[in-house]
């Protein structure tokens, strides 16, 4: 019995989240607490800004118009800042999008506090656009620069972390700014954000310049200077055609993005849940709630639990097994007509989730050029932004077809389907660890030397 004692105690170890990242880099512990505050922040606004729109218009439809701004205007800015991100210092554009932030949340508490009627709604249009726009610089940036501030091996660590900060900001932050609305009202609530905005512009200012790896300046941090004929540059557009062109003939790269497409649009049932939770389970705003937090708590269990991850050898494999358990999951609760089958089921999808996540961040930036991380990164968020909002067209049009449930059942058999049929078309992908070389194949004829990873 003494024995177990220490052996549970390493097991417990080596599955409980890897905080070696914060320990290692300066850097990513300034990126990682701007990060969390910036979450927090965010939070807030989403909370505030819906309400708002809805108090002066009344309105369903002006609110999904002002979502629509956002939204466009994130699509936007995250082609842009793909490009930028691999031209110039990462930093700068860091701040860049912190500063927007701060900008566009004090004109939203200026705007609360002094406008009415068709001049607020102008106003809260303006600063989404700005926001959506100039804020989505950060993230991108943000993204491609986290490679370069560690090791490879500590990749899937500080996914893990940065995994864990956005699913504890997106369930702890809607409640507090809930909360902060009915103490503060809406000027004070921005307010706070432009504030929490502000600091985070200071800390991300004390990072490294970051430049990218063979762009202009990169070799002494310097922004990036006139280049002479020999090195000019191509166009924003034939940039973006070279980032998305790698992607497409990576044979790593570009089967996660499609593999993340494939979980977006079909394995991600949350717009679906009121519906369930009505005509399925018989339950009300309670009954939501709980499927809502089920999905969270194991989003959480999976970050928290997650230093296995970096020592996986086949974290290809493991990505692939995480979305096919995804679209089981989805399944799962497509299936369910007991509220306790259904609440397993989207805890089952929230920890896959995170795992996906955690693995999708650690392969897609090992194995992206550095001179092209930040384009392919401006993919990876753009399909966030668009995978996830189509993904709810299609559910919820079949749903009108053949129910909530069947359609969620759909969707998640064929996530598995399409699942599979990627694992074996891109053998390359099976093999990819976070390092940034595959598994070696097996040394058999039928298997060209080509079908290894670059």
């Amino acid at each position: 019995m003494s024995a177990r004692g220490p052996r549970l105690r390493r097991a417990l170890g080596r599955a409980a989240i890897d905080l070696t990242p914060l320990k290692a880099s300066r850097p990513f512990r300034t990126v990682f607490a701007a990060r969390t505050l910036s979450v927090f922040g965010l939070g807030f606004a989403l909370v505030a800004l819906p309400l708002q729109v809805y108090g002066l218009t009344g309105s369903s439809t002006m609110v999904a118009l002002v979502n629509a701004v956002n939204g466009v205007s994130v699509l936007g800015g995250t082609l842009v800042a793909g490009v930028l991100a691999d031209r110039r210092p990462r930093r700068g554009l860091i701040v860049t999008g912190r500063l927007a932030a701060t900008a566009a949340f004090t004109g939203l508490a200026l705007s609360a506090l002094w406008l009415d009627g068709a001049a607020a709604m102008a106003a809260i249009v303006v600063c989404a656009a700005f926001n959506g726009f100039l804020g989505t610089f950060s993230q991108v940036a943000l993204q491609a620069a986290v490679p370069g501030l560690l090791p490879r091996d500590r990749l899937p660590a500080a996914g893990a972390l940065l995994a864990l900060t956005g699913k504890l900001g997106s369930v702890v932050a809607p409640a507090a700014g809930g909360a902060l609305i009915a103490l503060l009202d809406y000027p004070l609530v921005y307010t706070v954000t432009a504030a929490a905005s502000a600091v985070t512009t200071l800390m991300v200012a004390r990072l490294p310049a970051m430049a990218p790896e063979h762009a202009p300046g990169a070799a002494d941090g310097a922004t990036d200077g006139a280049t002479d004929g020999a090195t000019a540059r191509p166009s924003p557009l034939a940039a973006i055609a070279e980032g998305a062109g790698f992607a497409v003939r990576d044979r790593v790269v570009g089967p996660i993005l499609l593999l993340g497409f494939v979980q977006l649009l079909f394995a991600t049932p949350y717009v679906l849940i009121p519906e369930l939770t009505d005509r399925v389970l018989g339950g009300g705003e309670q009954t939501a709630g709980l499927l809502y937090s089920a999905s969270a708590a194991g989003a959480v269990a999976a970050s928290l639990t997650s230093g296995w991850t970096a020592r996986l050898r086949r974290a290809g494999a493991v990505l692939l097994a995480a979305v096919a358990l995804c679209g089981a999951a989805a399944a799962g609760l497509g299936a369910s007509t007991a509220l306790t089958a259904a609440v397993a089921a989207l805890v089952a999808l929230g920890f896959a989730e995170i795992i996906e996540e955690i693995l999708r961040f650690a392969l897609l930036q090992s194995h992206t050029p550095d001179a092209l991380r930040g384009r392919v990164n401006s993919v990876w968020t753009a399909q966030n932004t668009v995978g996830g909002s189509l993904g709810g067209v299609v559910l919820g049009a079949l749903a009108a077809v053949v129910g909530p449930g069947a359609a969620v059942l759909a969707g998640g058999a064929a996530t598995v389907a399409l699942t599979a049929a990627i694992a074996g078309a891109f053998p390359g992908l099976r093999r990819a660890r976070p390092g940034g070389a595959a598994v070696p194949p097996p040394r058999t004829p039928s298997e060209p030397e080509k079908e290894k990873s670059t």
